[in-house]
């Protein structure tokens, strides 16, 4: 169970997190680190949640943290997890649990004693690592390898896994796209189970598969496990019609522009009515697909978008027709960010008002945008 490995970091050797275990493991409970921070640690990832997995039982937990002088915060304790803030610091404290029953969405939890039946009931191998106050880490399920490998492998029976929660299929292709070995390919067994029981999403909130599926698309390259997703039919159960042909010539073109989750949305294309997306983002996303079929200038784009939406509709333009984006497009783009519109309203006052004025308005408009926004105040006057 023992693994000869350890993990450090500023995140482990916080001062509040110290105490926070040390204070479980005075009252003679077990206090292990677990899941992402131990994962990322170990591959030289940033770590940002801090999980700590314990034998104490929930109210125990908050007992002893607020004789300790911390603060806990009952954020999920009927499924054990309490949020305890310590010096500062945000950590999810959940006690060792095995599943009593699942409907593919939900989980009715025991609490438990057993590392070994707490890492049972996770996800993939590699979230099944644990580690001590010290750093050493514990392996209950030989996950390390897999680890090592870059191998994203369910925990035990891949059926049975995404039985108890549907969305594991779709954490398992955005973990490969995190963490899996792109020269490895994607695990046969869990793709299999996957295409089996892809309609299982049918059950999970829009909300959840939402958040799942921004975060594959922020990814560094989604692009394989997209395909994958494609090729199992899960694509088209999430987002039906789309096509994943342009994602792998985006990522390419991209690099070097933060990954951007609603681009890499826009050149899949599909029906986005299965996604709950922010009203924000159902704006842009609009915008984007718009402006991939317009025969508007870097310039005209980031006028009209602005620089991050104009940035991402020239990508996703040039990905989806296979082309170079144009010459010294990103200094284009922000000469159209800096220009103003050289025609005022009162240009053409008195002599229109209401809803002529704001239709001649929008006409010159459309002409400067078509000179790529070169056409002066008398050039659009006179047209006037």
């Amino acid at each position: 169970m023992s693994a000869d490995e350890k993990v450090g970091g500023d995140w482990l050797d916080h001062p509040g997190t110290q105490a926070l275990m040390q204070a479980l493991e005075a009252q003679g409970h077990k206090a292990l680190f677990v899941g992402g921070c131990v994962r990322n640690a170990l591959l030289g990832e940033p770590v940002s949640d801090v999980d700590i997995s314990t034998d104490a039982a929930p109210q125990a937990v908050s007992d002893l943290a607020e004789a300790a002088g911390f603060k806990p915060v009952p954020t999920g304790i009927d499924h054990g997890t309490v949020t305890v803030v310590a010096a500062g610091k945000p950590h999810e404290v959940t006690t060792f649990r095995r599943d009593v029953e699942t409907d593919g969405r939900r989980a009715v939890v025991a609490f438990s004693t057993d590392i070994q039946e707490d890492a049972q009931r996770r996800d993939f191998t590699m979230n099944a690592l644990y580690a001590d106050r010290h750093g050493s880490v514990i392996d209950p399920l030989n996950g390390l390898s897999d680890l090592q490998a870059r191998r994203v492998r369910f925990v035990g029976d891949p059926e049975t896994r995404i039985r108890e929660d549907y969305l594991r299929i779709l954490r398992f292709f955005r973990f490969h796209a995190a963490y899996g070995d792109p020269d490895g390919g994607i695990d046969a067994e869990g793709l299999a189970a996957c295409a089996a029981f892809s309609a299982g999403l049918e059950t999970i909130s829009k909300e959840r598969i939402t958040a799942e599926l921004r975060k594959l698309l922020a990814a560094r390259d989604p692009a394989p496990s997209v395909a994958a997703m494609a090729q199992t039919g899960v694509l088209a159960l999430i987002l039906p019609g789309a096509d994943p042909r342009a994602l792998a010539p985006l990522v390419h073109l991209d690099a070097g522009h933060p990954a951007r989750w609603l681009r890499r949305l826009a050149v899949l294309g599909g029906d986005p009515d299965h996604l709950r997306l922010s009203k924000a983002e159902a704006r842009d996303l609009a915008a984007l697909r718009n402006a991939l079929g317009s025969p508007e200038t870097p310039a005209a784009l980031g006028w009209q978008l602005g620089d991050a939406l104009a940035t991402d509709a020239i990508l996703a333009r040039a990905a989806i027709f296979e082309t170079p984006p144009p010459p010294a497009w990103t200094a284009e783009i922000q000469r159209g960010t800096q220009a103003r519109f050289p025609v005022a309203a009162a240009d053409l006052m008195p002599a229109l008002q209401g809803e002529a004025l704001g239709a001649r308005l929008k006409a010159l408009q459309s002409q400067w945008l078509a000179s790529d926004l070169t056409a002066t105040r008398e050039a659009l006057l006179k047209e006037a």
